[in-house]
């Protein structure tokens, strides 16, 4: 068998790439759901989800760099001539779904990579060279506008490939003709050399039924990405001897081997402060964080459930405690409660006072078991027990 195309015949490069990437769809896209319905209650189940999911991004860019180089291929080959050219409307229509297949082959799996490069969490690429993309920031707004057009994509990707396949089998059990044995390995040559294939007009429909999918994607609330208001408690402010000008509190978790950092948005703090010359206590100070408000990359949901925070129930975490001078630093002694749990809890941290502005930075490690946090996650290679806890912050005394 010849390994190029001619005008009446496809090569067997061309076969090969066709049928490695439809064997690679047949398995990715069912995967993709099996992984999106997994259970995620016990450490077991987690196992299962990451492979499923795992197992789907591999796939994905195996299909994403075949179709590249399929469509670099074809590129280069003369495309055997279509067996009915006289059939205008049929032409048109088997031409616009090659057009939205080539696109989708290359979209689907790329807004997929993006997504992937965009968030943390679990479920690697099984591959050596990286799980990132240049240029793609990690940052949870892109990963929600990546993940919401990796779904209308595969929609597209789903239809056209229904149409594909509807049209072959019509042509091979209806018209009785050769074009599904043209793409089977073999030497079955077919069609009028001098046909040709119309593009440009196919092309433009490609791209209409593109536009029209992402429209009634962004009409079906796809693309909207807003935390749940029921979740995330409000806090009332505190009137507090320094008042918090910028700060940061995160959370670093290790799943699968990968650490995973998120952040809360919304939390307050009630300072009492003066400086000592000598160890001792210094002030006060009375944290509230709201739950709801961490993001967590791509397990954020994971941990507002029952089985974890259980934001629904214990909406808030407090810390209260004692401001210390100590021989390097200070130290902020006191009580920490995650889910009505109250455990002693020291945070070491680094203060620099300029004036009436104080800089701090701290950070200390916990055991999500003392706080009844994922208590199902009962192995520590599939869900870490340790969760560092970084705080820095920017305060102002507040003065008369």
């Amino acid at each position: 068998m010849a390994l190029t195309n001619t005008a009446t015949r496809y090569g067997t490069v061309t076969k090969t790439l066709h049928w490695i990437i439809a064997l690679g769809i047949v398995a990715a896209i069912p995967l993709g759901i099996l992984a999106n319905d997994a259970p995620l209650d016990t450490s077991e189940e987690l196992a299962t989800k990451a492979w499923l999911f795992s197992m789907h991004k591999t796939l994905g860019v195996t299909i994403f760099f075949a179709a590249l180089l399929r469509i670099l291929w074809a590129l280069t080959q003369p495309k055997p001539a279509p067996l009915h050219p006289e059939r205008k409307a049929e032409s048109w229509a088997a031409e616009t779904v090659h057009w939205l297949l080539y696109g989708s082959l290359v979209l689907v799996p790329l807004t997929g990579w993006m997504h992937h490069s965009a968030t943390t969490g679990f479920a690697p690429i099984w591959w050596p060279f990286g799980q990132s993309l240049p240029f793609v920031p990690k940052d949870e707004g892109w990963a929600a506008v990546t993940a919401a057009l990796h779904i209308v994509f595969e929609r597209v990707l789903i239809v056209s490939l229904l149409l594909h396949v509807a049209g072959a089998l019509k042509h091979h059990f209806v018209d009785r003709d050769a074009t599904l044995r043209r793409m089977w390995f073999g030497r079955t040559t077919a069609g009028d050399p001098n046909a040709g294939h119309r593009k440009a007009v196919p092309l433009a429909s490609a791209l209409v039924v593109w536009a029209a999918a992402i429209g009634i994607g962004a009409g079906l609330g796809v693309f909207q990405h807003e935390a749940s208001a029921a979740q995330v408690a409000a806090l009332e402010e505190v009137e507090s001897d320094w008042l918090v000008q910028d700060g940061t509190l995160s959370i670093t978790v290790t799943q699968m081997g990968s650490e995973v950092t998120g952040s809360f948005s919304d939390w307050t703090a009630d300072i009492t402060f003066e400086e000592q010359d000598a160890p001792g206590k210094s002030g006060e100070v009375s944290v509230t964080v709201s739950i709801g408000s961490l993001t967590l990359g791509s397990v954020t949901s994971q941990a507002m459930g029952a089985d974890f925070f259980n934001v629904e129930q214990f909406p808030t975490a407090t810390f209260d405690a004692d401001i210390l001078k100590v021989e390097d630093g200070y130290e902020a002694q006191g009580t920490l409660t995650v889910k009505d749990q109250s455990v002693p809890v020291t945070l070491p941290f680094q203060l620099r006072l300029d004036g009436d502005t104080a800089e701090m930075a701290g950070r200390l490690t916990l055991d999500r078991r003392d706080f009844n946090v994922g208590q199902n996650m009962s192995d520590g290679s599939q869900l870490g027990f340790d969760v560092g806890v970084d705080v820095a912050l920017t305060a102002t005394r507040v003065t008369d």
